[in-house]
């Protein structure tokens, strides 16, 4: 058996925005009885448990973090997993069953909440849909259980908003997601519901932008990461196809006349790793005209260093935005990086070989 009776008046205070305070004040104690409970140095009397409990909107168990320790209870959650997977209808029932035998169970709650979710948005059920909220509010106050990092409160005030919004609910949808967009978490849900369902363009436009740029810096550092894993293991076909992708990613969002800017650094970087993929399979003139390319944009950057995306096809007033590289300063900086990273003898004497071009 466990308990957090601690962890959970923290948590539960925090979720109701209160201060210690403030607490002490409904229910007729001082703050530094509130202290100690917190800090578990002292426990609160049975009748404040019970009334904290009603004022929580939680039962006793779950203000007290009573669990017994079963290993059936793993078995349940990869049940209601697969069943949601496969979309089983008999996964709400289960799910029901799941949560009346483990009620203070922060992983059979948050998953029987997902259940609901993702069934009523599909079947357009308003049922289901407040069923999922009511279970997403539950899964908060037992959220100090979790010890998944993929899964915890951002995640579920983002299937909040996302309930409210399959309800036809935006206002609420937007005020949740706007609340929790911490480091742009929610900036494309929320461009999104701005624009299509709210019709308010101008407010939604700096959150695209925003999300176009996050989603942009996480594509291509996935295609660097992804590239290096196929060099680790010489498979330089895929690292090949997954530079020439990127590059053909790059050409679909610069303006082909756009001014100076960092994707012009992106540029140089993606051409120097295509072109040792080219030297290990043989095609030394491919390999030469890459790097040759790669200078070129670096040339081009350098000029004119701006961290910014000014070339962008799309969104506006991104020329106010700034990047950051850890490859190097200047694109010439990031390309020496490259080049020493992969160790190749070869692409260090073709771009030594480039460097004496441009100083004829």
């Amino acid at each position: 058996m466990e308990l957090s009776l601690s962890e959970n008046i923290r948590a539960m205070r925090k979720q109701k925005r209160m201060t210690q305070e403030q607490l002490a004040e409904v229910l007729g104690v001082t703050t530094g009885a509130v202290y100690k409970w917190e800090s578990g140095l002292s426990v609160p009397e049975l009748s404040l448990i019970v009334e904290m409990a009603g004022f929580f909107d939680v039962s006793v168990d779950a203000l007290l973090g009573y669990r017994m320790k079963d290993d059936r209870e793993e078995t349940i959650l990869k049940k209601l997993g697969d069943r949601l997977r496969s979309r089983s209808p008999e996964g709400l029932a289960e799910a029901e069953k799941a949560m009346k035998k483990y009620p203070n169970s922060y992983g059979i709650v948050s998953l029987s909440a997902e259940l609901y979710l993702i069934y009523g948005a599909e079947a357009h059920d308003g049922k289901m849909l407040h069923r999922a909220l009511e279970l997403l509010e539950q899964a908060l106050c037992l959220a100090s259980q979790n010890s998944d990092p993929e899964s915890g409160e951002l995640a579920l005030c983002g299937g909040m908003a996302f309930a409210y919004e399959a309800l036809g609910e935006y206002e609420k949808s937007l005020d949740i997601m706007k609340k929790n967009n911490a480091c742009g978490l929610f900036s494309e849900h929320i461009g999104a519901n701005l624009a299509v369902f709210l019709r308010r363009p101008e407010e939604a436009e700096p959150y695209l932008l925003s999300a176009l740029l996050k989603s942009g810096a996480s594509l291509f550092n996935t295609i660097f990461g992804y590239v290096f894993v196929y060099l680790a293991r010489g498979e330089m076909r895929s690292a090949r196809e997954m530079l020439q992708w990127g590059i053909e990613f790059m050409r679909g969002i610069k303006k082909e006349a756009g001014a100076p800017d960092f994707l012009d650094k992106i540029y140089a970087e993606l051409y120097t790793l295509l072109s040792y993929t080219q030297l290990e399979t043989g095609e030394t003139e491919a390999a030469r005209a890459s790097i040759a390319r790669a200078r070129e944009f670096a040339l081009r950057f350098d000029a004119s260093p701006d961290y910014g995306f000014s070339s962008l096809r799309f969104g506006a007033g991104a020329e106010g935005s700034g990047a950051g590289d850890i490859l190097g300063q200047t694109a010439a900086e990031s390309m020496e990086t490259i080049i020493r990273l992969i160790g190749s003898e070869a692409l260090s004497a073709l771009w030594k070989e480039e460097r004496k071009n441009e100083k004829k």
